[in-house]
């Protein structure tokens, strides 16, 4: 299991939502590529990039600072938020991000999710957020109706590299990871899952630990780190033992 840290970035910023209301922010950095590289320097080996404005806005709106973070850091960099068609995947992805996460299309357009994964194998994520076990899409400011796990079935024979799952009431409160949906999600698909919301301390993550067998590879900290709760190599090397 890897552990990955989160840079999400508002009009420039590094900051931090509390269950991703867009009024409820703490900035953490005007330099989100150095924040980035702080946790490169750590050991982290891939990092979760959010473009908050653009998950609102549906297209890029923070790419000055995702490209300073993809030319000075040394991990590879994941990006989410405003991702709505194929060019804006492509566009990420020659601009030298590793992956590309897609989460409200993957709901309104799930050909698209197809086509990208066709187009660039093992670089799709699906990005799946959920309140009470439904998908949460445009920035999380509309909930449907569709199940989470009916969701991640549907994309099982696509190539998605990879699902990460949040449990938007836990993301930013620092209250644990939703242990009992994670597993349910990664037992009900063969696609990985990478957990997200709630981690606090390095207990999250020996909790989280059990869960590999059942096919969660990885865990997305963001407020945790911030606020100096989790420290990150110590995270990185308790994910690494259990891993072995």
């Amino acid at each position: 299991m890897i552990v990955i840290p989160a840079v999400d970035i508002k009009n420039g910023k590094c900051v931090r939502l509390r269950q991703g209301r867009m009024d409820e922010e703490t900035v953490f950095s005007d330099d989100p590529a150095a924040m980035a590289a702080r946790w490169a320097d750590a050991g982290a080996g891939l990092i979760h990039v959010v473009d908050l404005d653009g998950a609102v806005e549906k297209g890029p709106k923070n790419l000055r600072s995702i490209r300073r973070i993809v030319e000075t850091v040394d991990a590879e960099i994941q990006v989410g938020g405003g991702i709505r068609n194929e060019t804006t995947v492509r566009m990420l992805l020659e601009l030298g991000v590793a992956r590309a996460v897609i989460g409200t299309e993957a709901i309104n357009n799930p050909d698209l999710v197809r086509a990208a994964c066709r187009e660039f194998p093992g670089r799709i994520v699906v990005g799946i957020d959920a309140r009470n076990g439904r998908v949460a899409v445009d920035g999380w400011t509309r909930t449907t109706e569709v199940a989470a796990v009916d969701l991640a079935r549907s994309f099982e024979d696509a190539g998605v590299a990879a699902i990460n799952f949040t449990d938007i009431h836990r993301d930013g409160m620092q209250t644990g990871p939703n242990l009992e949906e994670t597993r349910r999600l990664a037992e009900a698909v063969a696609i990985p899952i990478i957990a997200s919301g709630g981690v606090s301390t390095i207990d999250d993550i020996r909790n989280l630990l059990p869960l590999e067998a059942a096919g969660v590879v990885g865990v997305i900290t963001g407020r945790a780190l911030y606020d100096g709760t989790l420290n990150l190599q110590a995270a990185i090397a308790l994910a690494e033992a259990g891993a072995a």
